[in-house]
């Protein structure tokens, strides 16, 4: 099944920005004032159907001018400068994430070595020479994929271009099991307990291609647990369409890390 796109991409070369991945100069200044990003997220996302992993970056804040990355053992992996007018008028919102080839070409274990655990600084240039940074410990724990995906109650297949799609009147509620776990196959061995985040439901029909609905479902607060279940209106398909559905998970441990899992699944509309 073809990956749902359910996330805007940064895929294209914005005039008078300069990104390379190592190597580049050193973007911290001598003197200045030390602040912390608004926002600084540097994690893994895992496709448990199409069996692929990324690493993702969001960081959020007041204006600057240079960004990188370092790794654990203090290897830059990651640098972008802006220039021109651009380097004048500054960028405060960055999110990217990276390739994600199929784990027959690239499997769970060369991706892991390739990104060890550990801390990660991000840091950045702002445009008043206030110096940025985020340190992000990431771990290789996993959140178990969402399990006995179903809409309506019916079970929905693991491979839609293999395995019958059940045919259902709307109103179409899509449901699937609690996480709890972390994944007993990818990154850290053992099923250990996962703390939810969130769950994020986006819905997409398939012809014409479009993401219909992308909706989030916030943990409460414990002992509480999030709901694990979407009600999508039966307006908003009609007879024949195949529908196509993906439920993702984000959640960590302790250490603050929030790798993300999801799972695909479609269905008929009658």
């Amino acid at each position: 099944m073809k990956r749902i796109n359910y996330r805007a991409r940064l895929l294209a070369v914005v005039t008078g920005l300069f990104v390379v991945a190592a190597g580049a100069p050193d973007s911290r200044a001598q003197d200045g004032d030390e602040a912390e990003f608004d926002v600084g997220r540097l994690f893994f996302q895992l496709n448990d159907t199409d069996e692929d992993l990324g690493i993702h970056l969001l960081v959020d804040g007041e204006p600057w001018k240079t960004l990188e990355i370092d790794d654990p053992r203090d290897r830059r992996i990651f640098y972008v400068r802006t220039q021109g007018r651009l380097r004048r008028q500054g960028l405060t919102e960055f999110k990217f994430e990276s390739a994600e080839p199929n784990f027959e070409e690239f499997t769970a274990e060369q991706f892991f070595r390739r990104f060890p655990e550990g801390t990660y600084d991000v840091e950045g240039k702002g445009l008043d020479g206030t110096e940025y940074e985020s340190e992000i410990e990431i771990t290789h724990l996993m959140p178990a994929p969402p399990d006995n995906l179903a809409v309506n109650g019916q079970a929905t297949p693991e491979d839609c271009d293999e395995e019958p799609v059940p045919v259902v009147e709307g109103p179409f509620v899509i449901s699937w099991d609690a996480v709890t776990k972390s994944h007993p196959e990818v990154g850290t061995p053992g099923e250990l307990p996962i703390s939810v985040v969130r769950y994020e439901v986006a819905v997409e029909r398939d012809e014409p291609s479009a993401i219909v609905m992308d909706t989030t479902i916030e943990a409460p607060e414990p002992p509480m647990l999030p709901a694990t279940s979407f009600e999508v209106p039966a307006s908003v398909f009609g007879p024949g369409d195949l529908v196509k559905f993906q439920v993702l998970v984000q959640g960590g441990d302790d250490s603050g890390t929030e790798n993300e899992t999801s799972s695909e699944s479609c269905f008929l509309v009658k």
